[in-house]
């Protein structure tokens, strides 16, 4: 009889390898190493917001984005500054706030020409006076200034580089419009003088009815003269006074001169040096003349 060997089945080894205890399942596309706080309130999009970006990046993007406003667009009208962006006129101020000063004897404060920059000559009347402490002059100040302005622009009335090339080409498929914070005589004396006056359908400058810049008033009346929405006009100004105006009035902006610092470059939504800039006559070309 055949016997046959019997092995007892023994109890399986214990393992030498402390046991884990499962973690609990995270939310779906979370990875979080252990030392992470527990996130209590989880949103999908949490993972693809990106963080900050270096002061620097994130202004160099915002400026591509907003000049993508003007590049990308064609204008149903323009509306221009007078001083300073179609007319070199910003010299003839100057030396007339210096002769004025000198008329009475007066010295200019220091950042006189850079605070009166854009301003109604009225409200740099009055600026004159108060920072001279001369405030019984202010009358006195402000129509001195007005005529020795309109004498030295009637003896040399100099256009801005650029500036007529760009408004008879704009002239033949845009309204256009000047806003400005002089006098009409002297705005239509100085147009008529380097043979633009033609090329603009309106002329609107600060009145009873209309407050000057940076007040919107200007600008909104230009555009509605020139038969369109706000948002679908330019404006093109020199002066971050004109700019403010021209932004609160809802036209998109072009800048005029070198790209300021902080958060001033944020008024024009595209800074060119000049009406003469090669990006410029090439958009103009293409999106105005074409």
């Amino acid at each position: 009889m055949f016997l046959g060997i019997v092995r007892k089945r023994l109890p399986p080894r214990p393992s030498r390898r402390p046991v884990t205890p499962a973690r609990p399942r995270q939310p779906y596309g979370i990875t979080r190493p252990h030392s992470c706080p527990r996130v209590d309130h989880f949103h999908p999009d949490r993972r693809l917001r990106p963080g900050p970006e270096p002061a620097g990046v994130a202004s160099e993007k915002g400026s591509r984005m907003t000049a993508h406003r003007i590049l990308s667009w064609s204008p149903s009208a323009i509306v221009f500054d007078c001083d300073g962006t179609l007319m070199d006129t910003e010299q003839h101020w100057q030396e007339a706030r210096n002769i004025t000063f000198r008329s009475y004897d007066l010295t200019p404060p220091p950042g006189f020409a850079d605070r009166a920059k854009g301003m109604h000559y009225t409200e740099c009347g009055a600026l004159m006076a108060e920072e001279t402490g001369k405030p019984e002059l202010v009358e006195d100040l402000t129509g001195t200034l007005l005529d020795t302005f309109t004498a030295l622009v009637d003896q040399d009335p100099v256009t801005m580089p650029g500036a007529a090339a760009l408004v008879r080409l704009a002239a033949r498929r845009l309204p256009l419009a000047v806003a400005s914070n002089c006098p009409r005589e002297v705005v239509e004396s100085c147009l008529d003088r380097a043979g633009l006056l033609g090329c603009f359908g309106h002329v609107v400058v600060a009145g009873e009815d209309v407050r000057p810049k940076p007040e919107p008033d200007v600008y909104r009346v230009a555009a509605r003269l020139c038969g369109v929405p706000p948002e679908e006009a330019l404006a093109v100004e020199d002066s971050l006074t004109g700019m403010e105006s021209a932004r609160r009035a809802g036209l998109r902006v072009l800048g005029l001169g070198p790209r300021p610092p902080g958060q001033e470059a944020e008024k024009a939504d595209l800074w060119v040096p000049s009406l003469a800039d090669g990006e410029l006559l090439t958009w103009a070309r293409s999106r105005i003349g074409a």
